[in-house]
């Protein structure tokens, strides 16, 4: 049986791009800028043309930069992409690096969203006017005992 010939037929435009990603334009203008898509080619007048492999590359630039990966390491992470299997334990040690990072952010925001419900809870429950007029009298009552400003009464004149 004939091997058959892997052909890519479609090319897509800036635009397309942009919004397959539902990324503005200028975001895309400013990774090639910042050297993000080497493997991007330009067509006979200049505009760049994307193929449907840029798509994974693309994809990858995204989640490494919506998980907090500065730009210049997404760009040695690019680069060294560019350079072919020579550079998979360097990238590997990369990915391991920046998913710490992101464990250790999704930790916090974790704790935070934890903080929110129970606020939530808090005015969900039947006593909230009590609650919250309890913590109001305990601010009040340790400020007063620091002498410092009871932060619940509102200057009239600011």
């Amino acid at each position: 049986m004939p091997k058959k010939e892997f052909i890519m037929e479609k090319t897509y435009s800036i635009k397309e791009v942009a919004d397959y990603f539902n990324l503005p334009i200028s975001t895309i203008r400013y990774y090639d800028k910042k050297g993000l898509l080497p493997f991007v080619s330009k067509n006979d007048t200049g505009y760049r043309v994307f193929s449907e492999s840029d798509f994974g590359f693309i994809k990858t630039i995204c989640r490494l930069k919506d998980t907090g990966m500065p730009i210049k390491d997404i760009k040695t992470y690019i680069d060294l992409c560019m350079q072919g299997t020579s550079t998979i334990g360097q990238r590997k040690q990369m990915l391991q690096r920046h998913k710490a990072n992101v464990l250790k952010q999704q930790q916090l925001l974790t704790n935070s969203l934890k903080e929110i419900d129970t606020k939530i809870s808090r005015y969900d429950s039947k006593d909230s006017f009590n609650l919250i007029t309890a913590q109001i009298k305990f601010v009040q009552h340790e400020k007063k005992g620091l002498k410092l400003r009871d932060p619940f009464i509102r200057d009239p004149f600011i």
